[in-house]
């Protein structure tokens, strides 16, 4: 189920990169995710809470910006994948910190070529990308808290 959960939290950072960071912290700093003593204790300040909650906002604008590149271009791609393994490692556990990875790396290719196909075709079908961008943002949104919850 842990590996499940961490699939799911690395297709939400396909879909926007920094809500698993986001959720992650939170669920960290209210205790819900376990990461003292590890290598990932930082993510439950209040303070990387707070940094991860203003990046995802400021991603959250950011994407429905005509020239923000594609998510399927390397950098994007790359921070994409690399949120997911973060993710994916907190949910887990560092000491299953490999199949954690995995799993989030997994979620996040599928979350950043499914979301983006996803989000093409209801642009089309809307004929226009605005409202496909806030229903990707808010099945991340949603995905992301509810993945959280499920941690309890």
């Amino acid at each position: 189920m842990i590996y499940l959960l961490g699939l799911l939290m690395g297709v939400v950072a396909g879909l926007r990169a920094m809500m698993p960071a986001a959720a992650i912290s939170w669920a960290a700093y209210l205790g819900i995710l376990k990461l003292d003593g590890t290598w990932l204790w930082f993510l439950g300040s209040i303070w990387a809470a707070v940094i991860f909650t203003v990046l995802a906002i400021g991603e959250l604008v950011t994407d429905q910006l005509p020239s923000t590149p594609s998510r399927k271009v390397p950098p994007q791609f790359g921070a994409r994948v690399f949120m997911g393994a973060i993710a994916g490692i907190a949910i887990a556990g560092t000491a299953s910190w490999l199949p954690g990875a995995l799993a989030g790396i997994v979620g996040a290719v599928i979350g950043t070529l499914g979301g983006a196909e996803l989000r093409s075709r209801l642009a089309a079908h809307f004929g226009k990308d605005q409202p496909a961008a806030l229903i990707e943002d808010a099945i991340a949104i949603i995905g992301a808290a509810l993945i959280v919850l499920a941690l309890k």
